[in-house]
């Protein structure tokens, strides 16, 4: 939530609290046709959210690669892993289906997830992908998804996420701190993610290629568009409807606060929050097993009944003397 709204407000007032930063790690990739956008790589902190079993989610069925670690950091492993099973396979898909030649050039940046010899650890079946590493230095330049797409992505994910707290309070008797505090979880952001994803343009994808290929941009003819109300205003129109003061430099400085590294503190104060978690999904687990249905009590008396009555049966006064004691 943005900074000024009484939510977050009220967390910096409350003694010794410090709001909790829960984060995850989003990898995002698309051609520079814009008609082609991968699955994204997602990293979190947790393998299996209590949120997952909630709501009946199943990791494979998800619409992002799903993938964690304590500090839901992308590690080699898991963009490897990403290429060959995500990557690759969507690419050849999407070549095959518009009659193109089977090549791709997948353009990385200097990232340390990105290894140098990456080539090496694509599959043999998708060796038609070729790799290529921006020059040091030149990612806030040259990177196309830091080219507007990521900032897009992220202005679009605060909408819809201020748009499911607007219908969430409009239509239940939840407060929006109720929501925010007690119901909002990993599997609504999850939601949210695909709806954000979704709504990033091709136009908007396809000029984030201008600076790195121009060419490419050129060669494609856009209609002008109507002005229409920028994302920034549908924020801040779907956050006053719900009573809090925001403004547009609100919501950028939100976006900009999303690109921010953790602080030391901030990491151990995550994963002292994160151990917490884990312990109550184990606790969570382990009440689930412990619990006897209504079917089996009614089944354990009726057997104890069906004891108590052939005891009786066979040693009237014993039973007589025990029901005594």
């Amino acid at each position: 939530m943005p900074n000024r709204t009484y939510i977050t407000a009220e967390e910096k007032m409350m003694p010794g609290h410090k709001p909790m930063k829960d984060r995850l790690t989003l990898a995002l990739c698309a051609n520079a046709s814009g008609d082609c956008k991968i699955k994204p790589l997602l990293v979190y902190h947790s393998e299996n959210p209590r949120a997952f079993k909630s709501h009946k989610i199943l990791k494979e069925k998800l619409q992002v690669m799903w993938r964690s670690n304590p500090k839901a950091w992308v590690t080699r492993k898991f963009f490897v892993e990403w290429v060959n099973l995500v990557f690759g396979p969507t690419v050849k898909k999407y070549l095959q289906e518009n009659n193109l030649p089977v090549q791709a050039l997948l353009i990385l940046d200097n990232a340390p997830a990105h290894p140098p010899n990456l080539e090496d650890d694509i599959l043999e079946e998708l060796k038609f992908i070729k790799v290529l590493y921006l020059p040091p230095n030149t990612t806030p330049i040259l990177q196309p998804m830091d080219q507007q797409v990521i900032s897009n992505f992220k202005k679009l994910y605060t909408k819809h996420l201020f748009r499911r707290c607007f219908e969430v309070t409009e239509s239940t008797n939840l407060t929006l701190r109720e929501f925010w505090k007690d119901h909002f979880n990993i599997a609504i952001c999850l939601q949210i993610i695909d709806q954000a994803w979704l709504g990033v343009t091709t136009k908007t994808l396809t000029s984030a290629w201008k600076k790195l290929w121009p060419e490419a941009v050129a060669e494609r003819i856009y209609e002008e568009l109507e002005p229409g109300v920028s994302v920034e205003e549908e924020i801040v129109s779907l956050g006053k409807s719900m009573g809090l003061e925001v403004e547009e430099r609100d919501v950028n400085e939100l976006i900009e606060e999303y690109t921010q590294e953790l602080t030391t503190e901030e990491i151990q104060e995550l994963q002292s929050q994160q151990h917490t978690e884990v312990m109550q999904e184990i606790g969570f687990e382990e009440s689930e097993e412990e619990v006897i249905s209504t079917s089996e009590i009614k089944e354990i008396l009726g057997m104890w009944e069906s004891v108590s009555q052939f005891v009786e049966k066979k040693t009237p006064r014993k039973s007589c003397n025990r029901s005594c004691i």
